[in-house]
């Protein structure tokens, strides 16, 4: 997760599971290569067996693993939207700027994501900008949300 754009009216933090995509479509053609190599020997029912094995693991991975998430914050006019978009569709999700109380860190064993707060209203509670957690150092976003909210507020 990094910090794309950061002015004074502007932030905008984005989670693009390049590795994660990269690595299954690795897994997908190792599969689709193997299948053929099977289908070349003359084993019919195992080299399909073998190919769609690895298209509906890899597809359902794909699908389930690989979805970019950005929020966006846009302080002129006074709003946060979550964006969320996989292969099967894009999703948004927007509230007041002046709802969000804070960012938090939520780890998981060796892992993590970044999530806003909400203390009052309509929908209060926690909302994560990424629905996964990953690895890597969560802390710089949440402290570069922070800081970018405080000073929105400022006169």
């Amino acid at each position: 997760m990094k910090v794309r754009e950061s002015t004074p009216d502007l932030l905008v933090v984005e989670y693009r599971p390049v590795w994660m995509g990269l690595g299954l479509i690795a897994f997908i053609l190792g599969f689709v290569v193997f299948g053929i190599a099977i289908l070349s020997d003359g084993d019919t029912l195992r080299g399909v067996t073998v190919l769609l094995l690895g298209l509906v693991c890899g597809g359902i991975g794909f699908g389930a693993f690989v979805r970019r998430a950005q929020a966006v914050f846009h302080r002129p006019e006074g709003w946060v939207e979550i964006r969320r978009r996989s292969v099967f569709g894009t999703r948004k999700v927007r509230h007041d700027l002046s709802e969000i109380s804070r960012a938090v860190v939520e780890s998981l064993s060796d892992s993590a994501r970044v999530s806003l707060v909400i203390d009052a209203g309509e929908s209060a509670g926690t909302h994560p900008i990424t629905t996964i957690y990953s690895s890597g150092d969560k802390q710089p976003v949440a402290d570069a949300i922070n800081d970018w909210l405080t000073r929105a507020r400022a006169p």
